[in-house]
């Protein structure tokens, strides 16, 4: 057997292993979340050491504002006869590369390569206190593909991994061949709404177990999926961690980043074939559809998808479908019209 077939069956026989796990672990969840935080729950680490990736983790070694740090990601390679394609996930704020293995999963059963990163300040990343900002973000990448040697990638963004690659998109049209922006926020430039205010400035560390249930419950509007809780756990017992008021600092700075630089004004200068794949009733937005459609109507190759009673993560409640059109857009020839994709 060669050494990268072997490496595919290990990788898989693990993540077979995890998957049990989680589901073993999922039936364990209440059909409704606790008023409180389970008094079993414990301090999560800072950069997931005890959290497992169902693929192996490398790192990229990277110096930015005079620092060094690490950028963890995921390569997996095709499950099945290779396409010869690689897809890029780029992951929302509340998350990291490893909630997104339901789409791992099915992009390489469908013989994509794929590759997955935690942004830097997320997952298993180093989290820097640093000026944050989305060309930083999309340079970062930019910096993995040439590691990697890869000349041309389809990238999916999901919630603030919309903002990622719109900025990607626009900085790298050469080797940017898909666009999918699923459930992007930053659909408006915040400055115009409220005034800015300094992120250095005010209590740090005041996040509570029902402001974080709060948060995710938002994304979905009609069942709470009890497997999402264990997501509420880990972001839950960061904030038990020691290192907690650096990593609040951390997210505020990427707060920051979402108001003092916006995308919107990228989507006019992205040429790439674009897909907005979304459900409809997103609860982070206000009027999201009319948002989202207006997006489509700015970039220059769009076409629009949008799934009604679905809310912000149709990754996971409506997976079947979802993948299934994801697959088939990605699939599609870059050089037609995305219009003529549906």
């Amino acid at each position: 057997m060669s050494c990268s077939k072997q490496w595919i069956r290990s990788a898989l026989a693990s993540f077979m292993v995890c998957a049990w796990g989680v589901a073993v672990f999922a039936e364990e969840w209440p059909a409704t979340p606790p008023a409180e935080a389970p008094a079993h729950w414990g301090p999560v680490s800072a950069n997931f050491e005890e959290i497992p990736y169902p693929y192996p983790v490398h790192f990229l070694e990277l110096n930015r504002f005079g620092q060094d740090m690490r950028m963890a990601y995921m390569d997996v390679p095709p499950a099945t006869r290779a396409n010869g394609q690689t897809v890029l996930i780029q992951h929302g704020m509340n998350f990291y590369s490893e909630a997104y293995t339901t789409t791992i999963n099915a992009l390489a059963a469908e013989g994509f390569r794929v590759l997955a990163l935690d942004r830097i300040g997320f997952g298993k990343s180093s989290k820097p206190e640093i000026p944050y900002n989305f060309s930083f973000v999309a340079a970062n990448t930019k910096a993995l593909l040439d590691e990697l040697n890869i000349d041309e990638v389809a990238i999916v963004g999901h919630s603030m991994g919309g903002m990622v690659v719109s900025r990607f998109a626009m900085l790298y049209p050469d080797i940017t061949s898909h666009v999918v922006f699923v459930n992007q926020i930053g659909l408006t430039d915040q400055r115009q709404s409220r005034p800015w205010s300094d992120p250095y400035v005010g209590e740090l560390g005041v996040s509570t177990y029902q402001s974080i249930l709060r948060g995710h419950r938002r994304y979905f509007p009609d069942a709470w999926p009890p497997a999402h809780l264990e997501f509420v756990r880990r972001q839950f017992g960061q904030t038990m961690s020691g290192e907690w008021p650096r990593l609040a600092m951390v997210r505020r700075l990427q707060g920051d980043m979402m108001y003092n630089d916006p995308v919107v004004y990228d989507w006019q200068h992205i040429s790439s074939k674009a897909l907005i794949l979304a459900g409809e009733e997103d609860g982070l937005a206000e009027n999201f559809p009319a948002l989202v459609r207006h997006v489509n109507s700015e970039l220059q190759n769009s076409t629009i998808l949008l799934y009604p009673g679905v809310g912000h993560a149709p990754q996971i409640e409506i997976p079947d479908q979802f993948h299934a059109d994801l697959v088939r857009f990605l699939k599609s020839d870059p050089d037609e019209p995305a219009s003529a994709w549906k």
